[in-house]
């Protein structure tokens, strides 16, 4: 792999041992993957975040890097979401010892400098890339936005890769940075109008026949930017979709079509039932997987206005969003319905199966698609409302 100077200088350890085993990292990383040189990243979204996800060694490794001084992050950086509330994880029934933890994470990530927004879509508060710009960014669901509604160029790294890349403000160039990775080769043709969650249901259904295919969707009207939320989160859960484009919004499009698919709502209906495990009505309703957008919850505030909650209901967001939802008086509503503002952390990386809950309720097809893995219980999968009237 060609190095600049700097970049060498980097690899040579001239600033910093934390500089040196970053760049290190991100070498090997490109010789795995042929890459001939490095780009210049604008900013970093980091994963690794939860104590429930990487655990003391994870902890360990992260507060042992960060008493280096020389790491410290080059651009703009933020991280996913944690394994909890950071200031609301008593009320929600998080363990003291969980909350040391996690917050030790927490605090050796800001020695770091990188941001505490703790949210997988930090496209909502603030960290956007321009189209055509390099990023190191590690959620899937915020990958794969990136590259097809921003336009930014970013693979889906991991945890330690995307916080080596912030470190040296540099990532190898392969993969989804390159333009001869970036052609569409799949065409899915949509042939019934959706709505919200159907969103979902559409990129669970369409990401396990792609895997790690580049499709380019023709849709019947024009879907919204929470519904391509939806959409992206679901391909990138069900397969390995990192990057796809809709006719009529990307720029033009370079297309080598290898197959061509055809969904309309009768293809779905299978996927519906497989997001569900169990037909038992939920102890707990969660929405926010990615978290939600101001307009999401001020949807919700305004449904669940003069209603009363029959089980536990997390609204899941940013700690910036929960912020403006409180200004605007939703989560007051949210609240008066016996719901909670959840900040910093959701239903999938969170260790609610030690909360006390047996069946959660979710309208997203990613939290579908991992609650029953990753968290052991029960989900049952539908659009937000029809889980409120259960």
């Amino acid at each position: 792999m060609y190095l600049t100077a700097y970049e060498e200088e980097m690899y040579d350890g001239e600033y910093g041992e934390a500089v040196e085993k970053s760049m290190k990292i991100l070498v090997a990383l490109g010789d795995i993957y042929g890459a001939e040189r490095m780009v210049e990243i604008s900013s970093a979204q980091i994963s690794g975040v939860s104590y429930k996800t990487i655990g003391d060694a994870g902890l360990e490794y992260l507060e042992e890097l960060s008493k280096d001084p020389s790491a410290r992050v080059k651009v703009q950086s933020s991280l996913n979401p944690a394994g909890m509330d950071l200031d609301n994880w008593r009320e929600l029934g998080f363990s003291r010892e969980f909350a040391d933890r996690q917050s030790r994470i927490i605090d050796a990530y800001m020695r770091m400098d990188v941001m505490n927004t703790c949210t997988c879509t930090p496209y909502l508060i603030g960290n956007i890339p321009t189209r055509g710009s390099h990023v190191a960014w590690s959620e899937s669901s915020a990958v794969i936005y990136a590259n097809s509604i921003l336009g930014a160029r970013t693979n889906r790294e991991g945890g330690p890769s995307a916080l080596a890349a912030a470190i040296c403000g540099r990532t190898p160039a392969y993969g989804y940075h390159l333009d001869e990775n970036r052609i569409a080769n799949i065409l899915v043709k949509v042939e019934d109008s959706l709505e919200g969650y159907e969103y979902g249901v559409l990129g669970y259904y369409v990401g396990k026949i792609v895997g790690d295919g580049v499709p380019s969707f023709r849709f019947r009207g024009q879907p919204s930017g929470d519904e391509f939320k939806s959409l992206g989160a679901a391909l990138a859960s069900s397969g390995a979709v990192a990057l796809y484009y809709v006719e009529g919004l990307n720029p033009a499009v370079e297309c080598e079509f290898e197959d061509r698919i055809s969904v309309d709502s009768a293809s779905l209906e299978d996927s519906m039932d497989e997001l569900s495990t169990t037909n038992d009505k939920p102890d707990l309703i969660c929405v926010g997987c990615p978290h939600c957008s101001l307009g999401e919850i001020r949807l919700l505030a305004r449904y669940l206005r003069h209603r009363r909650l029959s089980c536990d209901f997390w609204v899941c967001t940013s700690h910036a969003l929960k912020v403006a939802a409180d200004r605007m008086g939703y989560s007051d509503l949210i609240v008066g319905s016996g719901g909670v503002m959840v900040s910093d952390t959701c239903m999938v990386v969170s260790p609610i199966e030690d909360l006390g809950f047996d069946v959660v309720g979710v309208d997203s097809a990613k939290a579908a698609n991992y609650i029953p893995s990753m968290c052991g219980l029960d989900v049952v999968f539908d659009d937000w409302k029809n889980l409120v009237r259960l």
